[in-house]
């Protein structure tokens, strides 16, 4: 049985690899000046929609917060394109534009995948394994790495990778996931990046950043 799904997970691949392989492109083609209001999309997409989140990015841009960083959180409050918990983001936005050199550095030191990640994860507000991975996939930089976010782990489950959706991930838990959609990207053989996008295009029609 779960061989004939991975068929048809590797046919609606096949169907949609090229969509995939120009996101990717894309991905990888972001200028080191556009890095920043990637890092933003990822601090505000947790707990709201991407769709949303990207509207806030493109007034965050319109408005030159990196040029000139202001209080942004009566743009995250606007009922158009609402982003939960706006006060906190908000805040972590500034930061993230005050700690950005350093950022910079950590970005160019040259760190292999998971090194990188980690260190993400300390330095910038606001991100866990799973901000921290979607940034860097972003950027073109995620090196096989996971992003679980519901709608991974909803495919995880279905394929019988995991047998329910854990209610929160630890490290542990998440690093444990990872290194099974690994071995699932690996045996059907399909790169991790592109399953992960598939997964997306599969649950929303969409492949989006």
């Amino acid at each position: 049985m779960m061989t004939r799904h991975f068929d048809e997970l590797r046919k609606s691949h096949s169907a949609r690899q090229a969509l995939i392989h120009a996101r990717l492109a894309d991905f990888s083609s972001v200028p080191t000046s556009g890095y920043f209001y990637e890092l933003a999309y990822c601090l505000l997409t947790p707990q709201s929609s991407a769709v949303n989140a990207d509207a806030v990015v493109a007034k965050l841009r319109a408005g030159g917060f990196f040029e000139r960083a202001f209080d942004a959180e009566h743009l995250l409050r606007e009922p158009a394109h609402y982003i939960r918990f706006h006060r906190v983001k908000a805040r972590r936005l500034l930061e993230a534009r005050e700690k950005y050199v350093e950022t910079m550095e950590i970005l160019s030191a040259r760190l292999a995948p998971h090194d990188l990640r980690a260190a993400l994860v300390r330095h910038v507000n606001g991100f866990g394994l799973k901000e921290a991975t979607h940034f860097m996939r972003n950027i073109g930089r995620s090196g096989g790495l996971a992003i679980l976010d519901r709608h991974i782990l909803r495919n995880l489950k279905r394929f019988g990778v995991i047998r329910s959706i854990p209610a929160t991930l630890t490290t542990k838990r998440y690093l444990s996931i990872e290194r099974r959609f690994a071995r699932l990207a690996d045996e059907i053989g399909i790169p991790i990046d592109e399953l992960d996008l598939l997964f997306w295009s599969m649950e929303t029609g969409e492949i989006r950043k």
